[in-house]
């Protein structure tokens, strides 16, 4: 089971156009098979991470609307 750290860290200095973008993003780098957890949450698909995150202020506006994380609000433990 792969830590929400590791997709918010994957996602630095790159951006999405949309939350099916970045799903497919984690997917194409962790599998399909692939569950996600957090300090708080754990068993999530690629989707509910993204849903989980979003929900908590992990990701920022960038210049065009996309997802782009928010690096000041990645935990470091």
């Amino acid at each position: 089971m792969a830590h929400g750290h590791d997709v918010l860290h994957m996602m630095e200095g790159n951006s999405y156009s949309t939350k099916e973008s970045l799903v497919k993003a984690i997917v194409d780098k962790f599998g399909t098979e692939e569950r996600f957890h957090t300090c708080s949450a754990e068993g999530m698909t690629a989707e509910e991470l993204v849903d989980f995150l979003e929900e908590r202020g992990k990701f920022m506006p960038s210049n065009s609307d996309e997802f782009t994380v928010d690096a000041s609000k990645i935990c470091n433990h």
